[in-house]
């Protein structure tokens, strides 16, 4: 006796007798599955299945183009990363993402043929929560492979670090099938959109659709997605009591609209509505990252933040391998660091404003002569450093080192942004501000008055016109170092 096809493989138990549907799996060559087993007529009896012993095949029935299962959108690719968590794409989980068809997390390429495509592919999946792009798989699901699968690695990893901004760091599979046909799936993974082309422009998907966002979206979207930086982190066991009461209000009360005398001001009302560096509500008040390194106590951010310290050390060499002359641990507020610094700088070091006359060093014994520097170059790497450390990173710290012919700032900051063309922005003062909130505050003259204006390329200029030597910058695990001369 033959029933009606069901919409699953279940089993019917009719007076003792077992059957299973007529219709048992076939061949299908149209979705490149491979074989499967072949089809018997008739009624034959079956033992009890568990879920233990479920068939391999009875699972991608649930994924055919029918309404009797959930659309596209419910089966996308987030609810793939959800119920794997493994890194490596298998066949069986890339057959499950090919048979939902395109959404707004997958994206089918029959091949790699245009690398300009296929970054506002990865830039609109990046900048909408992430996604997956197979590459070997044409528009009718059937999968075709690709013929150079090493070479499309290499190019999606080229176009992830060349061609987005600020660069991707993919994972990227290699599948192979029993047929010999090869596909390679990149996994898109956004967290620190908003992404965009190198041609600067911004792409969202919308559905299996992607579309380049208008000058409004960007704006309205950009609003939403602004991150929460590190400097805006609220740190819950500081208080009011930590923050240095006469350094905030001399810096308010010289814009003019501060009439009020000390102690008949509400401090905690000023940080954290007027200068945004504080959270909480009315009966809270937790000041943030920026607040207490802007305002802090010495005392309160040696136990609180510790990791916003600056190493200074003199070295009787012009390396890090010579002999260690003095070495401290400067720690405070950042106007205290700065200086301290410039203290520190100018215990070995002569400062400038013009350029001295060239005239052959000299010797007496084993004294090496102080050599000088541009005052305002210095000044400048000593507040670049300060202001656009990033705290986020523990285990590397900032450190200036005076060598005997030069000065070498190492500031902690994450590098992978700093691709080649964004190192030679910087030197036209196209600066990437890790904490713009700090930096607004400590360039104000009614904060830290000695800072010059000029950024990076003032520094470069200055530096080389006492030294005659241009000054270095570079960058690598994750310190951003910027070396300038001097001269006997």
């Amino acid at each position: 006796m033959l029933f009606k096809r069901p919409p699953f493989y279940t089993l019917f138990y009719f007076s003792g007798l077992t059957c299973l549907n007529r219709d048992s799996p076939k061949k299908d060559k149209s979705r490149g599955l491979g074989p499967r087993p072949k089809a018997r007529a008739g009624i034959k009896v079956w033992p009890v299945l568990t879920k233990k012993h479920t068939p391999d095949f009875m699972a991608r029935r649930r994924f055919r183009h029918s309404q009797r299962f959930e659309s596209p959108a419910d089966r996308s690719h987030q609810e793939y990363l959800l119920d794997h968590n493994h890194p490596v794409t298998s066949r069986t989980e890339l057959l499950r993402l090919v048979r939902g068809g395109e959404d707004t997390y997958l994206e089918l390429k029959v091949k790699l043929s245009n690398p300009e495509r296929i970054a506002q592919g990865i830039v609109a999946l990046a900048n909408t929560n992430g996604g997956t792009i197979i590459f070997g798989v044409n528009d009718q699901l059937r999968v075709e492979g690709v013929s150079n699968p090493d070479e499309v690695q290499a190019e999606l990893v080229r176009i992830c670090r060349e061609e987005i901004v600020p660069p991707i760091v993919p994972l990227i599979d290699c599948i192979a099938f029993d047929s010999g046909k090869r596909v390679v799936a990149i996994d898109i993974d956004a967290r620190r959109k908003p992404f965009r082309t190198r041609d600067g422009r911004f792409y969202m998907r919308f559905g299996s659709e992607k579309r380049e966002v208008t000058r409004e979206e960007l704006s309205r979207w950009l609003d939403e997605i602004r991150p929460f930086t590190y400097e805006n982190i609220p740190l819950f066991t500081a208080t009011e009591n930590d923050l240095e009461e006469g350094l905030l209000w001399s810096f308010a009360q010289q814009f003019g609209d501060i009439n009020t005398l000390p102690g008949q001001f509400d401090t905690k009302e000023l940080v954290r509505k007027d200068l945004l560096l504080a959270a909480g509500n009315s009966d809270e008040f937790f000041p943030t990252v920026a607040g207490l390194a802007l305002f802090g106590r010495s005392e309160s951010l040696a136990s609180l933040f510790p990791r916003s310290t600056v190493k200074v050390s003199r070295f009787s060499g012009e390396n890090g391998s010579s002999q260690l002359v003095e070495s401290r641990e400067v720690g405070g507020n950042l106007l205290h660091q700065f200086e301290v610094m410039m203290q520190f700088v100018q215990r070995y070091c002569d400062l400038e404003k013009t350029a001295p006359r060239q005239r052959k060093a000299e010797t007496n014994g084993h004294v090496v002569p102080r050599s000088k520097y541009h005052l305002y170059a210095v000044r400048e790497a000593v507040a670049n450093m300060l202001i656009h450390r990033d705290f986020a990173l523990r285990d590397i710290g900032s450190r200036m080192n005076i060598y005997d012919n030069s000065i070498e700032f190492i500031n902690a900051r994450r590098t992978n942004g700093f691709v080649p063309p964004a190192s030679r922005a910087i030197r036209f003062g196209i600066t990437q501000r890790i904490n713009p909130q700090i930096a607004a505050i400590f360039t104000r003259r009614e904060y830290c008055p000695d800072v010059p204006q000029g950024g990076l390329p003032m520094i470069l200029k200055q530096s080389e016109r006492i030294s005659r030597r241009r000054a270095e910058v570079y960058t690598s695990n994750d310190e951003f170092k910027l070396k300038i001369y001097g001269t006997a």
